[in-house]
């Protein structure tokens, strides 16, 4: 009787766990959330120290690789005792940084929950490309796209993937990059947060055991994923690219993962998207510690919609103009560009016209509809102030209602480029004066920095201060900065 109790409880005590992998980790998060790690914009000297804060922990292996063309460490951490090898390898391209943080969450993770390492061992190379990740740039220190650089082996960096790839001869591969928050889940108003691939190995997108493999293994963390952000998983487009590095260890032998954060609401230094990566892998090392990955169907990784890239940062619609004695109405589109100061450690938002016209397959983040609104152009206050101080003092409500989004500012200091203030800045030292036109410009100006004020029965209602939302009726603020032009 006692043997028949052992005999059930020990599969049941392995479900617990499984479901710990599968469900517990949204909420355990926090405990092993890596805190010096705190926005996308970390060097190579923060992981460095935090690697070399490993050293000499019990159960883990901390191997030198090797140096980047500028001369920065390269290093991989090795946990685990299990037969099944898994590689993975993140910022490739230096401005691609999530999964380099999830890498120390997971690390955390695994350091106090070593049974999940009893069948595999794990690899870790944090940061393939330091020198990009200085200038918090795509690519090397001598313009080389590294994922593009699997064939030739032009620079130390691949040289240093192709040689660990080929030592371990891993079984699975994760190949960890972001890309753009403007991705969708195809024909879905989601953002695509999380796109998957499992690479091709031919000009043909031939499925073998070894791809399948790689299929399988998204099938179950797309399950997992859909828990928290149910539609917002995308699958990346299996062009070949025969140069890239997925694609060559997928060749090579190694069933291959792609892993690319996307955009998140309201996440701008993708901490949940680095949490959703942290669920992701841990679930992914789990299916196949315990093989269950095998249970997933080719059908169910076609099934993941394509990504698409249809989102937003704003999407106005419905904005009527006049130009030229004619009436227009338009949707208009526009999205922020990170502005990096001189040392890339910080960066401040540009807004841009994207995109003019008929924009009803695209979808934004922020969405407005200007249907009823009457559309103005933001005017520039007449009064020149003499300083920054003096701008502080404004009453930037006040303005903005009476139809203002720029102030003058003669004595600008030039460092400044931004303003967390709802108000532009014009600096006086920067105007040039406009050549006579004949023709009057359009209101609307593709890539233009947009300031739109919406007004209704002669009151202001919302102000658009570049390319963000200010409702003055409701008191909603959130411009996020104004620019110094």
């Amino acid at each position: 009787m006692i043997k028949y109790i052992l005999l059930v409880l020990l599969p049941l005590t392995l479900l617990g766990q499984r479901q710990t992998i599968d469900k517990g980790l949204f909420e355990s998060y926090d405990l092993y959330k890596e805190e010096s790690l705190l926005n996308r914009r970390f060097k190579h000297d923060v992981i460095s120290n935090l690697i070399d804060s490993l050293q000499g922990q019990k159960g883990i292996e901390i191997s030198g690789l090797g140096h980047s063309i500028q001369g920065r460490s390269i290093s991989m951490i090795s946990l685990g005792n299990g037969e099944t090898q898994i590689l993975l390898w993140s910022q490739m391209h230096g401005d691609e940084s999530t999964a380099t943080a999830a890498i120390f969450d997971i690390v955390n993770y695994l350091k106090s929950n070593k049974s999940l390492l009893q069948k595999i061992r794990v690899h870790f190379i944090p940061m393939l490309n330091p020198d990009g990740a200085e200038l918090f740039s795509r690519r090397n220190a001598i313009g080389i796209d590294i994922n593009r650089d699997a064939l030739n082996l032009q620079s130390p960096e691949s040289l240093i993937l192709k040689r660990v790839r080929d030592s371990i001869n891993p079984d699975f591969g994760f190949n960890l990059h972001d890309q753009s928050k403007f991705y969708n889940a195809k024909n879905t108003d989601s953002p695509a947060t999380i796109s998957f691939l499992a690479p091709a190995f031919n000009i043909s997108k031939d499925i073998n055991e070894t791809r399948g493999n790689a299929m399988r293994v998204i099938v179950k963390m797309n399950t997992v994923l859909q828990r928290y952000i149910r539609g917002q998983v995308a699958r990346y487009n299996d062009e070949f690219e025969p140069r890239a590095f997925g694609d060559n260890i997928q060749k090579w032998g190694t069933s291959t993962i792609l892993i690319e954060s996307g955009g998140q609401y309201n996440d701008p230094e993708k901490l949940e998207i680095r949490k959703l990566n942290f669920i992701a892998i841990l679930s992914a090392f789990e299916s196949i510690a315990s093989e269950s990955y095998k249970t997933a169907t080719l059908d169910q990784y076609l099934s993941i919609p394509m990504n698409d890239r249809k989102f937003l940062d704003l999407k106005i619609k419905n904005l009527t103009f006049s130009y030229l004695g004619q009436e227009f109405k338009v949707d208009l589109g526009i999205n922020h560009k990170e502005i990096e100061n001189a040392d890339h450690s910080e960066f401040y938002y540009l807004g841009k016209v994207a995109d003019i016209g008929d924009l009803s397959n695209y979808y934004g983040y922020t969405n407005l509809d200007a249907e009823g609104f009457d559309f103005k152009i933001g005017k520039t206050h007449p009064k020149i102030l003499s300083d920054f101080e003096e701008f502080k003092e404004l009453d930037f409500k006040s303005l903005l209602s009476q139809g203002y989004s720029a102030v003058s500012i003669e004595n600008m200091p030039s460092e400044i480029k931004f303003t967390t203030f709802p108000m532009n800045i014009i600096d006086v030292k920067n105007i040039r004066i406009p050549k006579n036109n004949t023709i009057p410009q359009s209101p609307l100006k593709l890539e233009g920095n947009p300031s739109l004020i919406l007004e209704k029965e002669g009151e202001v209602i919302y102000a658009v201060i570049n390319g963000f939302v200010y409702h003055l009726k409701k008191g909603e603020n959130h411009i996020k900065n104004a620019v110094v032009k």
